[in-house]
């Protein structure tokens, strides 16, 4: 990571984050989750007040040392006891099937390789886990999704990889999950950013 990665992007990514519009997807996605609860990307830790009662333990992730130290602070407030590791979704240090929910929330978006991660989630989770995430993502309209491929290569460099154009349904069936809920929908703001996925998933039955 580069000073603009370590110190000025994280402030910023935590400034972005707190957007009131957002707070109602927190609550929907995060107040689903149960048992021992994985979440990717737990950035600064603005989620930690949206779990409820029948969570039992919360680990959180990120690449961002500077962002986990938020959390930690964030968690101290809120009462949370959360094992927070340093780390990206690409290799996750856990065993295969531990967790019951793996929490995301615009997070796939600046995954270097979202495929391998959430295949990587899958081999994490419980059986009948579940995947609970919102992300932004390719919208379905041809004039946004031309400039969202457009902006792209672009809007990676000052945002920590995030990309515009991923399809986040095609890539969450593909890792080998079943969608049982989603989501798709247009929020406040420039179209290119706001086409939001909101859903639940879990592990397609082997065999």
């Amino acid at each position: 990571m580069n000073f603009y990665e370590r110190h000025v992007l994280p402030t910023l990514l935590d400034l972005a984050m707190r957007q009131s519009q957002l707070d109602d997807y927190r609550r929907k996605v995060a107040g689903q989750a149960y048992g021992r609860v994985l979440e990717i990307g737990v950035g600064s830790g603005l989620n930690f007040t949206r779990y409820g009662k029948q969570v039992n333990a919360v680990i959180g992730l990120d690449p961002s040392p500077r962002l986990l130290s938020m959390a930690r602070k964030r968690a101290k407030e809120a009462g949370v006891s959360a094992w927070l590791v340093q780390g990206t979704a690409v290799t996750l240090p856990f065993a295969d099937k531990v967790m019951d929910s793996v929490v995301m929330t615009w997070t796939l978006c600046s995954v270097p390789d979202p495929l391998a991660a959430l295949k990587e989630i899958r081999r994490v989770l419980k059986q009948q886990g579940k995947l609970l995430f919102v992300e932004h993502g390719l919208a379905p309209h041809h004039q946004v999704e031309r400039w969202q491929r457009r902006l792209t290569p672009l809007w990676r460099c000052v945002s920590g990889g995030c990309h515009l154009d991923r399809k986040v349904d095609d890539l969450i069936q593909a890792a080998g999950f079943e969608l049982e809920d989603l989501h798709l929908q247009y929020v406040q703001g420039p179209r290119i950013f706001t086409y939001f996925y909101q859903g639940c998933a879990r592990p397609t039955p082997v065999g």
